[in-house]
């Protein structure tokens, strides 16, 4: 596992910056246009444009070297923001430059995500498979644990260019450590065809296997639902505190991810992972609703501390769960059809966000709802976003327990057999049986 090991802990820097990036853009768009819906236009260019690739982006990964790929993300997403940081110092960085940047990035990582994601298999053994990807998500949980202070520093010292700076360093230690390593290329089991074609192969896979292909469609609607949090964090939070307050509520539900992380590495989730993933995504709604609950800075954040704590234990038992189950010359097509699928919805839902906070839930709270749901929850400014948190988490607990109830999704586990056994060792090419459909 000493690859893994090295592009890990390159990815793992990689992400941090990443995360000072993304939560000091966030303060400085929503400063710079003091609109919830602007916010939620930057979050929609970060996604449709890597949405919209990804068919295509998971056929070429399955075709090329994979660690060539990651590289080429890495690289693309990198010169972005250093142009952006250049652009700032000239005094000339405009919210357009902003779209830019993110759109970039959005396609660069289409490509650099399931590249990664499915070399994971050839290099980690099958057993270890839960515990790399508790791993995998370490980068995010110290991001956001760290990136509130860290930014917060940078901010205060440098201004926004400083933290764009280091943005930039960390991805060339990601372009470092991918370069000292070879990651072992899977025998394809057909020849060489049209990017379009052997796109739609990947979709034909998922069709041929009905539990796979529902499990796709409920995370679809969870990511429509997680969808508004991801927007409405920071406009609740600021509703009922301040920037410094904030930067401390975040870095705690970052501690929070990374303890999540430590488990999640240490125990490799749970054995029944159709079962596990209901109990646990039904038990994050409930910690999304909690975070909604009152305008009050220690239930939100133990709120938001419970729902990261969850996160990565979530998202390591799901994809350990998909890279036993999907041949592992498909794995890049698959796995970008499954980014696709799940993030869908996403962009619905930050359209929606800052219309519904403040045309609809926000005006309920001061009117209608003031004096029976209000006396709840509380009113005034920030509130109607509160209820919107409360609403979301419960039809999230709801949505999760619909989906355990379909019994494709329920016997997954036992209708589609592993297909990963042990990983490769570095240099090796794959050896397998043709993927049936």
């Amino acid at each position: 596992m000493r690859t893994f090991f090295i592009v890990w802990s390159g990815q793992l820097v990689s992400i941090v910056g990443s995360s000072l990036t993304g939560f000091a853009l966030s303060i400085w768009v929503y400063q710079q246009s003091g609109s919830v819906t602007m916010l939620a236009l930057v979050m929609l260019a970060a996604t449709v444009p890597g949405v919209l690739v990804a068919p295509f982006a998971g056929a070429l990964v399955d075709r090329w070297d994979r660690r060539l790929v990651m590289l080429g993300g890495d690289g693309a997403a990198g010169m972005a923001t250093g142009v952006v940081a250049l652009l700032l110092v000239l005094g000339q960085l405009h919210l357009l430059w902003i779209f830019a940047l993110v759109i970039v990035g959005s396609v660069a990582n289409a490509f650099q995500e399931p590249a990664w994601t499915a070399s994971v298999p050839m290099l980690v053994p099958k057993k270890h498979l839960g515990r790399a990807n508790g791993l995998a998500q370490t980068g995010q949980a110290v991001g956001n644990l760290l990136a509130p202070a860290i930014a917060g520093a940078l901010l205060g010292i440098f201004g926004l260019w400083g933290v764009l700076l280091v943005d930039f360093v960390t991805f060339l230690v990601a372009v470092g450590t991918v370069s000292a390593v070879r990651i072992p290329r899977p025998e394809r089991t057909a020849g060489v065809r049209s990017v379009q074609k052997e796109a739609a192969e990947g979709w034909r896979y998922l069709r041929a296997r009905p539990g796979l292909f529902a499990l796709l469609g409920v995370m679809a609607v969870i990511n429509f639902q997680f969808g508004f949090a991801s927007v409405l964090f920071i406009p609740l939070f600021l509703s009922f505190t301040n920037e410094v307050i904030l930067g401390s509520m975040m870095s705690i539900a970052g501690f929070g991810m990374l303890l999540g992380t430590v488990v999640m590495s240490a125990w490799g989730g749970p054995r029944r992972r159709i079962a596990g993933l209901a109990i646990l995504i039904s038990v994050a709604g409930l910690a999304l609703s909690a975070t909604g609950v009152r305008a009050a800075v220690l239930p939100a954040t133990i709120g938001m501390s419970g729902l990261f704590f969850l996160v990565p234990i979530v998202n390591g038992t799901s994809q350990a769960l998909w890279q036993t189950k999907v041949h592992l010359d498909m794995q890049g097509r698959v796995f970008a059809l499954r980014r696709m699928m799940a993030q869908i919805a996403a962009p619905a839902s930050y359209l929606l966000a800052g219309p519904l906070a403040d045309r609809v839930f926000e005006p309920l709270m001061r009117g209608p709802l003031a004096s029976s749901v209000g006396s709840v929850i509380g009113v005034g400014d920030g509130r109607g976003i509160g209820l919107l948190f409360i609403v979301m988490g419960l039809s999230l607990s709801i949505t999760m327990g619909v989906a355990y109830a379909m019994p494709r999704v329920r016997r997954l586990e036992s209708e589609i057999p592993d297909v990963v056994e042990e990983a490769v060792p570095v240099g090796e090419i794959v050896t397998l049986a043709a993927p049936t459909s």
